[in-house]
Protein backbone atom coordinates (compact mmCIF):
# COMPACT_ATOMS: atom_id res chain seq x y z
CA UNK A 1 0.00 0.00 0.00
CA UNK A 2 2.60 2.22 1.00
CA UNK A 3 4.55 1.54 -2.79
CA UNK A 4 1.69 2.27 -4.59
CA UNK A 5 0.52 5.64 -2.41
CA UNK A 6 4.59 6.55 -3.25
CA UNK A 7 4.36 5.36 -6.39
CA UNK A 8 1.03 7.23 -7.38
CA UNK A 9 2.20 10.51 -5.55
CA UNK A 10 5.50 10.59 -8.27
CA UNK A 11 3.17 10.39 -11.23
CA UNK A 12 0.55 12.72 -9.38
CA UNK A 13 3.99 15.51 -9.17
CA UNK A 14 5.30 14.75 -12.79
CA UNK A 15 1.75 15.30 -14.20
CA UNK A 16 1.16 18.72 -12.35
CA UNK A 17 4.83 19.25 -13.38
CA UNK A 18 4.47 18.49 -16.81
CA UNK A 19 1.17 21.06 -16.67
CA UNK A 20 2.60 23.96 -15.37
CA UNK A 21 5.27 23.84 -17.97
CA UNK A 22 3.19 23.27 -20.32
CA UNK A 23 1.22 26.14 -19.40
CA UNK A 24 4.52 28.47 -18.85
CA UNK A 25 5.23 27.38 -22.63
CA UNK A 26 1.63 28.61 -23.78
CA UNK A 27 2.22 32.03 -21.77
CA UNK A 28 5.34 33.01 -23.32
CA UNK A 29 4.29 32.14 -26.63
CA UNK A 30 0.69 33.72 -26.22
CA UNK A 31 0.58 36.29 -23.71
CA UNK A 32 1.82 39.58 -24.96
CA UNK A 33 1.12 43.62 -23.40
CA UNK A 34 0.84 44.97 -26.07
CA UNK A 35 -2.18 44.54 -28.52
CA UNK A 36 -1.57 43.90 -32.19
CA UNK A 37 -3.05 45.31 -35.35
CA UNK A 38 -6.07 43.17 -35.26
CA UNK A 39 -6.79 43.43 -31.66
CA UNK A 40 -6.81 46.93 -32.34
CA UNK A 41 -9.01 47.28 -35.38
CA UNK A 42 -11.13 44.66 -33.51
CA UNK A 43 -11.36 47.07 -30.40
CA UNK A 44 -12.16 50.23 -32.64
CA UNK A 45 -10.08 52.42 -30.58
CA UNK A 46 -6.26 52.79 -31.07
CA UNK A 47 -4.15 54.60 -28.04
CA UNK A 48 -1.46 57.24 -29.29
CA UNK A 49 0.75 58.94 -26.84
CA UNK A 50 1.70 62.30 -27.46
CA UNK A 51 2.80 65.47 -25.92
CA UNK A 52 0.16 68.04 -24.71
CA UNK A 53 2.63 71.07 -23.86
CA UNK A 54 5.10 70.93 -27.02
CA UNK A 55 4.01 73.44 -29.45
CA UNK A 56 3.67 72.84 -32.38
CA UNK A 57 4.35 69.18 -32.25
CA UNK A 58 1.51 67.90 -29.54
CA UNK A 59 -0.64 70.61 -27.60
CA UNK A 60 -3.75 70.90 -26.50
CA UNK A 61 -5.48 74.38 -28.08
CA UNK A 62 -7.75 76.11 -26.57
CA UNK A 63 -10.58 73.98 -26.94
CA UNK A 64 -9.30 71.47 -25.42
CA UNK A 65 -8.40 69.63 -28.53
CA UNK A 66 -5.37 68.10 -29.67
CA UNK A 67 -3.21 69.50 -32.22
CA UNK A 68 0.24 69.47 -33.97
CA UNK A 69 2.67 67.86 -36.11
CA UNK A 70 2.55 64.57 -34.33
CA UNK A 71 -1.42 64.84 -34.07
CA UNK A 72 -1.71 65.13 -37.29
CA UNK A 73 0.07 62.20 -37.94
CA UNK A 74 -1.71 60.15 -35.57
CA UNK A 75 -5.10 61.51 -36.61
CA UNK A 76 -4.47 59.65 -40.11
CA UNK A 77 -3.04 56.21 -38.72
CA UNK A 78 -6.57 55.88 -36.89
CA UNK A 79 -8.24 56.89 -39.95
CA UNK A 80 -6.35 54.81 -42.66
CA UNK A 81 -6.82 51.70 -39.58
CA UNK A 82 -10.39 52.39 -39.73
CA UNK A 83 -10.51 53.04 -35.58
CA UNK A 84 -10.68 55.82 -33.50
CA UNK A 85 -7.77 57.36 -32.20
CA UNK A 86 -7.28 57.88 -28.25
CA UNK A 87 -5.18 60.70 -27.13
CA UNK A 88 -2.63 60.17 -24.43
CA UNK A 89 -0.70 62.69 -22.62
CA UNK A 90 2.99 61.62 -22.15
CA UNK A 91 6.02 63.18 -21.08
CA UNK A 92 9.10 62.54 -22.46
CA UNK A 93 10.49 60.34 -18.92
CA UNK A 94 7.20 58.46 -19.56
CA UNK A 95 7.27 57.67 -22.90
CA UNK A 96 8.95 54.08 -22.80
CA UNK A 97 7.06 53.07 -19.46
CA UNK A 98 3.84 53.90 -21.24
CA UNK A 99 4.40 51.09 -24.23
CA UNK A 100 6.18 48.47 -21.98
CA UNK A 101 2.78 48.95 -19.54
CA UNK A 102 0.67 48.66 -22.75
CA UNK A 103 -0.61 52.05 -21.93
CA UNK A 104 -0.66 53.14 -25.08
CA UNK A 105 -0.09 51.26 -28.47
CA UNK A 106 2.09 53.90 -30.26
CA UNK A 107 4.44 56.71 -29.45
CA UNK A 108 4.35 59.65 -31.21
CA UNK A 109 5.68 62.23 -29.37
CA UNK A 110 9.11 63.66 -30.97
CA UNK A 111 10.75 60.35 -30.34
CA UNK A 112 14.35 60.47 -31.57
CA UNK A 113 15.65 56.94 -32.48
CA UNK A 114 18.65 56.00 -30.27
CA UNK A 115 20.82 52.63 -29.81
CA UNK A 116 20.06 52.68 -26.50
CA UNK A 117 16.32 52.88 -27.39
CA UNK A 118 16.33 50.50 -29.61
CA UNK A 119 17.35 47.90 -27.09
CA UNK A 120 14.02 48.28 -25.58
CA UNK A 121 11.27 49.46 -27.86
CA UNK A 122 10.52 49.13 -31.77
CA UNK A 123 10.78 52.19 -33.99
CA UNK A 124 9.31 52.43 -37.34
CA UNK A 125 10.83 54.28 -40.17
CA UNK A 126 11.75 57.96 -39.72
CA UNK A 127 9.17 60.64 -40.40
CA UNK A 128 11.39 63.51 -39.54
CA UNK A 129 14.95 64.92 -39.04
CA UNK A 130 16.18 66.88 -35.78
CA UNK A 131 19.75 67.13 -33.72
CA UNK A 132 19.94 69.31 -30.76
CA UNK A 133 20.56 73.06 -30.34
CA UNK A 134 21.26 75.57 -28.10
CA UNK A 135 18.75 78.64 -27.19
CA UNK A 136 19.74 81.56 -24.75
CA UNK A 137 19.16 85.11 -23.95
CA UNK A 138 19.95 87.66 -26.25
CA UNK A 139 22.63 89.43 -23.39
CA UNK A 140 24.60 86.38 -23.26
CA UNK A 141 24.30 84.31 -26.47
CA UNK A 142 25.90 81.24 -25.78
CA UNK A 143 27.59 79.78 -28.77
CA UNK A 144 29.76 77.31 -27.47
CA UNK A 145 29.63 74.78 -24.37
CA UNK A 146 33.56 74.86 -24.50
CA UNK A 147 35.04 76.36 -20.79
CA UNK A 148 31.52 76.86 -19.65
CA UNK A 149 31.04 78.72 -16.52
CA UNK A 150 30.54 76.25 -13.26
CA UNK A 151 28.23 78.94 -11.71
CA UNK A 152 25.46 78.24 -14.54
CA UNK A 153 23.38 75.11 -15.50
CA UNK A 154 21.55 74.10 -18.48
CA UNK A 155 18.05 73.30 -18.26
CA UNK A 156 16.92 69.91 -19.96
CA UNK A 157 13.83 67.94 -20.38
CA UNK A 158 14.24 63.98 -18.24
CA UNK A 159 14.37 61.51 -20.92
CA UNK A 160 15.44 63.06 -23.36
CA UNK A 161 18.40 62.83 -26.00
CA UNK A 162 19.49 66.73 -24.98
CA UNK A 163 19.98 65.09 -21.06
CA UNK A 164 21.81 61.82 -22.52
CA UNK A 165 24.52 63.78 -24.46
CA UNK A 166 25.11 66.61 -21.99
CA UNK A 167 25.64 64.07 -19.51
CA UNK A 168 27.97 61.75 -21.81
CA UNK A 169 30.04 64.86 -23.44
CA UNK A 170 29.87 67.31 -20.87
CA UNK A 171 29.60 66.21 -17.62
CA UNK A 172 30.80 69.08 -15.91
CA UNK A 173 27.80 71.45 -16.80
CA UNK A 174 25.16 71.40 -14.14
CA UNK A 175 21.87 70.61 -15.47
CA UNK A 176 18.57 71.67 -14.16
CA UNK A 177 15.98 68.72 -15.40
CA UNK A 178 12.26 69.19 -15.78
CA UNK A 179 10.11 66.71 -16.09
CA UNK A 180 7.76 68.70 -18.52
CA UNK A 181 8.52 70.96 -21.23
CA UNK A 182 5.82 73.85 -19.86
CA UNK A 183 7.75 73.96 -16.72
CA UNK A 184 10.78 74.04 -17.99
CA UNK A 185 9.96 76.80 -20.44
CA UNK A 186 8.35 78.59 -17.47
CA UNK A 187 11.85 78.27 -15.26
CA UNK A 188 14.08 79.60 -18.34
CA UNK A 189 12.05 82.27 -19.03
CA UNK A 190 12.48 83.17 -14.85
CA UNK A 191 15.77 82.80 -15.25
CA UNK A 192 16.86 79.85 -13.60
CA UNK A 193 19.38 78.55 -15.65
CA UNK A 194 21.88 79.89 -18.51
CA UNK A 195 20.31 78.38 -21.79
CA UNK A 196 17.73 75.77 -22.38
CA UNK A 197 19.11 72.42 -24.55
CA UNK A 198 15.90 70.47 -26.70
CA UNK A 199 15.63 69.55 -29.82
CA UNK A 200 16.87 72.61 -32.40
CA UNK A 201 12.63 72.66 -33.85
CA UNK A 202 12.15 73.08 -29.94
CA UNK A 203 14.63 76.00 -29.13
CA UNK A 204 14.28 77.68 -33.20
CA UNK A 205 10.46 77.66 -32.17
CA UNK A 206 10.90 78.81 -28.51
CA UNK A 207 13.05 81.83 -30.16
CA UNK A 208 10.75 82.96 -32.91
CA UNK A 209 8.15 83.07 -30.53
CA UNK A 210 9.74 85.12 -27.47
CA UNK A 211 11.59 88.04 -27.77
CA UNK A 212 15.08 88.25 -26.10
CA UNK A 213 16.21 84.56 -26.80
CA UNK A 214 19.17 83.43 -29.68
CA UNK A 215 19.23 79.62 -30.83
CA UNK A 216 23.71 80.72 -30.93
CA UNK A 217 24.00 76.75 -31.65
CA UNK A 218 21.41 75.38 -33.91
CA UNK A 219 23.11 71.75 -33.88
CA UNK A 220 24.59 69.91 -31.77
CA UNK A 221 26.13 66.50 -32.21
CA UNK A 222 24.80 64.01 -35.01
CA UNK A 223 21.88 64.64 -36.95
CA UNK A 224 19.22 62.20 -35.95
CA UNK A 225 15.45 61.32 -36.90
CA UNK A 226 12.31 61.19 -35.41
CA UNK A 227 9.67 57.85 -35.18
CA UNK A 228 6.81 56.27 -34.48
CA UNK A 229 7.48 53.73 -31.88
CA UNK A 230 5.35 50.46 -30.68
CA UNK A 231 6.27 47.80 -27.61
CA UNK A 232 9.29 45.51 -28.41
CA UNK A 233 7.92 42.53 -30.38
CA UNK A 234 4.83 44.01 -31.56
CA UNK A 235 5.51 43.18 -35.69
CA UNK A 236 2.19 43.27 -37.11
CA UNK A 237 1.72 47.01 -35.95
CA UNK A 238 5.30 47.79 -37.06
CA UNK A 239 5.37 46.38 -40.47
CA UNK A 240 1.85 48.10 -41.21
CA UNK A 241 3.19 52.19 -39.63
CA UNK A 242 6.19 50.80 -41.98
CA UNK A 243 3.93 49.99 -45.48
CA UNK A 244 1.72 53.47 -44.00
CA UNK A 245 5.07 55.80 -44.32
CA UNK A 246 5.44 54.25 -48.33
CA UNK A 247 1.96 55.09 -48.87
CA UNK A 248 1.98 58.60 -47.75
CA UNK A 249 4.97 59.14 -49.00
CA UNK A 250 3.65 58.69 -52.52
CA UNK A 251 0.96 61.55 -51.50
CA UNK A 252 3.93 64.05 -49.65
CA UNK A 253 2.14 63.76 -46.94
CA UNK A 254 4.63 64.90 -44.36
CA UNK A 255 4.66 68.23 -46.36
CA UNK A 256 1.35 68.62 -45.91
CA UNK A 257 1.27 67.97 -42.39
CA UNK A 258 4.49 70.52 -42.00
CA UNK A 259 2.15 73.15 -44.08
CA UNK A 260 -0.52 72.76 -41.97
CA UNK A 261 1.13 73.07 -38.62
CA UNK A 262 5.01 74.14 -38.64
CA UNK A 263 5.38 76.93 -41.52
CA UNK A 264 3.67 79.16 -39.20
CA UNK A 265 6.93 78.59 -36.46
CA UNK A 266 9.71 77.87 -39.21
CA UNK A 267 8.51 79.41 -42.05
CA UNK A 268 9.44 77.10 -45.64
CA UNK A 269 13.27 77.39 -45.68
CA UNK A 270 13.47 74.65 -42.83
CA UNK A 271 10.27 72.05 -44.41
CA UNK A 272 13.17 69.96 -46.72
CA UNK A 273 15.52 69.93 -44.24
CA UNK A 274 12.99 68.48 -41.31
CA UNK A 275 10.57 66.46 -42.95
CA UNK A 276 11.66 62.96 -44.53
CA UNK A 277 8.82 61.23 -46.51
CA UNK A 278 8.04 57.48 -47.45
CA UNK A 279 10.42 56.40 -44.27
CA UNK A 280 13.33 57.35 -45.76
CA UNK A 281 16.04 59.76 -45.30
Amino acid sequence: MKTFTKVLATALTAAIGFSLVGCAANSSEEDHIYRTLDEIQESGVINIGVFSDKYPFGYVDENGSYQGYDVYYANRIAEDLGVEVNFVSTEAASRIEYLETGRVDVVLANFTVTAEREEVVDFANPYMNVALGIVSREDNVITSLDNWNPDDSIIVISGTTAETYLIENYPDIPLQKFDSYATAKEAFENGTSAAWANDNTEVIAFAIENEGYVVGIPSLGSQDTIAAAVTSGNESLLNWLNDELVTLGTEDFFHADYEATLIDVYGADYEDELVVEGGVI
